[in-house]
């Protein structure tokens, strides 16, 4: 079973509209060849699919993000609009989200909450249009799970802040145009209550970005050092030392973002996916395995939780309820979740896990899956971490010790 909104009228008219939109905005035979499961006209409709031009259209439509308010690309819709569109661009094979993914999860909700009016005129509306790609700049070598005892420094100079540091494990920072940086402005106070948070053009002098190379083979993230690098005092958002507050939005929708998704090529390009969970069993080799088909329906168990999970969340933003630590629920098992999938790929494989012949896609795309889920139970925050804020902030557990609370930063021993 698939957890779905309840369609009612005003939710039916407005899936009906968005099918209508889709029907205009793509090649003709698009959607019917789907609906009618006719995969080989869908490859021939599909054919040459234009994503970037895809991720400017959905984006200037206000349906890129409907809960952003009218004036700056959305709706003014409601959580069950973002969740209704998901499901139809699942439906039809489209892109879930785009390369800009941060952009419009992360950067646009803390910029709708925290910022002046110019910056919701200046970058909103080219972060829904893909044509400003963004990147997160806050985890930092020392400054990881610990991250508001990060040691990149501001400066005030004038109106200008002069910043000098590192940053790392920052996705896309080699294609962003724009960063979220948060950096230390005053290291007498307390951890929490020196840092501000600033807008940072990825081009300014001074800024290296240094792609790492990861075992699946890519370079998604990156290190970024700065040196003696300017930022106007009009691209800091919210108030000086406040950089927290900020943050904690940024952080809260990071991981409403990526607490039901499965990163995959066909989510961020689209055009491939059929039914994840018929594409699941359809990779497996020998599904009259006994031990097989016991973990298959483990999995889709677990798939079912995870659903209802991820609808009872989304309920609750209907509600207008504000993303809390409940996010991090979802966003750990998801992690853990996709690990234990993709484990499980790999190891009923046999050898074609480890060894495949040059051109076997999905003994690739397998592979891929497998060593990228990796990162799930890291990035985002740690699932250790996460952990330790639903104990404290949903059952109520008594917090972490915390020697350093109330220190001023600059007295506080770092590795």
């Amino acid at each position: 079973m698939k957890w779905k909104i309840e369609d009612t009228p005003e939710k039916l008219s407005f899936r009906k509209e968005f099918r209508e939109w889709l029907s205009q905005n793509l090649k003709p035979g698009w959607l019917e060849s789907i609906d009618e499961g006719d995969d080989a006209k869908f490859a021939q409709v599909s054919q040459g699919f234009d994503f970037f031009g895809w991720m400017t259209v959905i984006g200037k439509s206000g349906y890129g993000a409907p809960m952003w308010p009218k004036e700056y690309g959305g709706l003014s819709g409601e959580q069950w609009m973002v969740q209704l569109v998901r499901e139809e661009l699942e439906r039809y094979r489209l892109p879930l989200f785009g390369i800009n993914l941060l952009g419009v999860g992360l950067a646009g909700p803390t910029i709708i909450a925290h910022g002046s009016e110019q910056h919701k005129k200046q970058y909103l509306a080219k972060i829904l249009s893909g044509e400003e790609i963004w990147c997160q700049l806050f985890s930092e070598p020392g400054s990881g799970s610990d991250l508001s005892s990060l040691s990149t420094r501001a400066i005030k100079d004038g109106d200008e802040w002069i910043v000098n540091g590192q940053k790392v494990w920052t996705t896309i920072a080699q294609f962003a145009k724009y960063g979220m940086l948060l950096a230390r402005t005053d290291p007498e106070l307390p951890k929490h209550d020196g840092l501000t948070y600033f807008i940072l053009d990825m081009k300014s002098p001074g800024v290296e970005v240094r792609p790492l190379k990861q075992m699946s083979g890519g370079a998604e993230f990156n290190e970024v050092y700065f040196t003696d690098v300017r930022i106007p005092d009009e691209n800091r958002v919210g108030e000086i030392n406040q950089g927290w507050e900020c943050a904690r939005t940024t952080l809260m929708n990071e991981r409403m973002t990526l607490s039901g998704i499965s990163l995959d090529i066909s989510s961020i390009t689209g055009g491939s996916k059929k039914d994840p969970w018929s594409s699941f069993i359809g990779s497996i080799r020998d599904t009259e395995d006994l031990v097989a088909r016991q973990k298959i329906a483990q999995f889709y168990i677990e798939q079912e939780c995870k659903e209802i999970t991820t609808f009872r969340a989304n309920s609750a933003r209907a509600r207008g309820e504000q993303p809390g630590a409940e996010g991090g629920v979802n966003k750990v098992f998801n992690a853990e979740f996709n690990q234990r999938k993709t484990n499980f790929l790999i190891n009923s494989a046999g050898m074609n896990g480890v060894a495949w012949l040059p051109g076997d896609k999905q003994a690739e795309s397998r592979s891929h899956g497998f060593l990228r889920a990796r990162a799930a139970t890291i990035e985002g925050g740690t699932s250790e971490v996460l952990r330790n804020q639903m104990a404290e902030r949903i059952l109520g557990l008594p917090r972490d010790i915390e020697v350093d609370r109330g220190v001023p930063w600059k007295e506080i021993r770092r590795n």
